[in-house]
């Protein structure tokens, strides 16, 4: 019988990879979402078309599942709100299932200023509001002893669909050969190419019965300076024809962005959290070989050509839509 998994979000860029990674891994995936799945769906995914506070008909329609990944991400502007709450209903999920919880983690448990080289066992610091929330969020983890849990922490997320900060801000001048870059490119920053992370989700399920009850590890993912990242994605965008000379480094315009999140609530949750781009930062693991084994995962220059030709199809209308657009961010954008 084929091992089962509940992904809650399967809807969301994080949750939707995981749940066709553990789909394409031989996975029975009881995918929960808020709202109708699109798209060709493999036929041992289940959608479930419930909300999160629906507790008893999830239990019910995914029992005998092994695992729980929690891929709910609020919009920035609900995290006070939701963030916990959230994390609440998916260990109660986990709990009356039996099974372990996953959560795909990120850095901002380090607070500001962030550590040049982040470990599992650097220090987090609570101290400001989103930092504060994460904590809190893992330490609920940790504290339900009768729920196994494991937090996969990793960088910005790219590739595996739209509502990354490539296609919502960085791409967006990109007919006339130029690329936003959110901070100074001479300093890294971490990235996770989705698929690649998704894949370690699986494997680390596979292995969940053989870790501690409460287990952080991270995910290397891509550390890289941005005229590196730049270079690479300009490269992918010559090759598939989007752009017929190589881009030019635009910088992004944080301090109109901060005047005009005075009007526009997300804009000013995204600047208040832009010293990210500012602070060289790099996610290192202690545990996560020792655990899985060496995996190089996919090199840069692969992850976005393929990330590209995913966001741009060719001779799609998506794809002219996608190269013309002028758009800053959107209020639905989520940049992870």
């Amino acid at each position: 019988m084929s091992p089962q998994v509940l992904v809650l979000g399967a809807n969301g860029r994080c949750g939707r990879a995981i749940a066709l990674a553990f789909a394409a891994a031989g996975w029975r995936v009881h995918a929960q979402l808020r709202r109708p799945w699109t798209g060709p769906a493999p036929p041992n995914l289940e959608p479930l078309l419930l909300p999160i506070d629906a507790h008893d008909p999830i239990a019910a329609a995914a029992r005998g599942s092994r695992i729980v990944v929690h891929a709910l991400n609020p919009v920035y502007t609900r995290w006070e709100r939701e963030v916990l709450p959230l994390g609440d209903a998916a260990i109660g999920l986990a709990r009356s299932l039996g099974a372990s919880l996953m959560l795909p983690g990120n850095v901002y448990n380090y607070g500001d200023p962030i550590p040049a080289v982040l470990t599992e066992s650097t220090p987090f610091a609570p101290n400001h509001p989103k930092a504060r929330l994460r904590i809190a969020l893992e330490g609920r983890l940790e504290a339900a002893t009768d729920v196994r849990s494991i937090v996969l922490r990793a960088g910005d997320f790219f590739g595996a669909g739209r509502g990354t900060w490539l296609d919502a801000l960085m791409l967006k001048p990109l007919r006339r050969g130029r690329i936003l870059y959110p901070g100074p490119v001479e300093l890294v920053h971490a990235w996770a190419y989705l698929p690649d992370l998704a894949q370690c989700c699986v494997r680390l399920a596979e292995r969940a019965d053989t870790l501690p009850a409460h287990t952080a590890l991270h995910f290397p993912g891509h550390a890289v300076t941005g005229e590196r990242f730049v270079a690479a994605l300009s490269a992918a965008a010559l090759d598939l024809g989007l752009i017929s000379a190589p881009a030019r480094i635009g910088g992004v315009p944080w301090r109109l962005f901060r005047a005009a999140g005075i009007a526009m609530p997300l804009l000013r949750e995204l600047t208040r959290m832009s010293y990210l781009w500012r602070q060289p930062h790099a996610l290192q693991s202690e545990r996560l070989a020792t655990v899985l084994g060496e995996h190089a995962g996919t090199p840069l220059p692969q992850a976005l050509h393929a990330t590209l030709a995913g966001l741009y199809p060719a001779g799609s209308v998506q794809r002219q839509h996608a190269i013309h657009g002028d758009s800053a961010l959107t209020s639905r954008s989520r940049c992870s």
